[in-house]
């Protein structure tokens, strides 16, 4: 694969989807843009995202998440993320969920597969705390073993309010690309059955390096999502 070519594939993340409750759930977000890794997917636009999953009382859990695209490749449009995991609770106070991802992509150009697999793991500890590890042995469709570790958490405040703050940095085995991080802090509030959702989301030097100013400039995400 050419470095053209990887840059362009290394574009193309997806946002892994949540563990789910027992029984049939949906999501459902407008977001000023798609922002994954830190690193924009939708050419500064608008993106609507929609998921959907069924969970069994044993943890075991199935689903899919979809979202519009803009690679700038001219006919990439969507993203189609299928998903199963297991999810349950280790202790009163540490969670876990353990999921493997397929992430899929519609109208990609002729002679381009753009589509890998990533194994994700979640544990929760601390009441407020969340570490993610990622593993995937062919980043991006690229036949390139790459890491990503991620601490996050998310704090009550204000009686209606939440904050929210997470690092991440992603490890590359080799290839062109540099190990890169990532970071958002934000503030989100529940108003009824909608989640409004301010973040302040960038990367490194090295990301930039990796993508551009544009891709990886640091900018504020608003969200509204919906779930039931």
């Amino acid at each position: 694969m050419t470095r053209k070519t990887l840059i362009a594939a290394l574009l193309l993340a997806a946002l892994p989807g949540a563990a789910a409750a027992e029984g049939f759930n949906w999501n459902a977000t407008l977001a000023s843009d798609y922002l994954y890794r830190g690193i924009d997917q939708n050419d500064d636009q608008p993106a609507l995202q929609l998921g959907a999953g069924y969970g069994f009382e044993n943890g075991l859990y199935v689903g899919a998440w979809a979202s519009n695209v803009d690679f700038g490749d001219g006919s990439t449009d969507a993203e189609i993320d299928t998903f199963v995991g297991w999810a349950g609770d280790l202790s009163d106070t540490t969670s876990l969920d353990v999921q493997v991802v397929r992430y899929n992509y519609l109208n990609e150009p002729n002679g381009t597969d753009y589509a890998y697999n990533e194994l994700i793991s979640k544990l929760g500890f601390a009441e407020n705390y969340t570490f993610t590890f990622g593993y995937t042995n062919d980043y991006f469709n690229a036949d390139v073993d790459s890491y990503y570790y991620n601490l996050g958490g998310s704090w009550d405040f204000a009686e209606h309010y939440t904050f929210n703050a997470g690092a991440g940095v992603t490890v590359i085995d080799q290839g062109p690309l540099e190990n890169f991080i990532d970071f958002s802090v934000g503030v989100s509030r529940a108003f009824g059955p909608a989640t409004v959702a301010l973040s302040y989301v960038g990367t490194d030097s090295e990301g930039e390096d990796n993508f551009g100013p544009d891709l990886s400039e640091d900018k504020f995400l608003l969200t509204v999502g919906f779930s039931g």
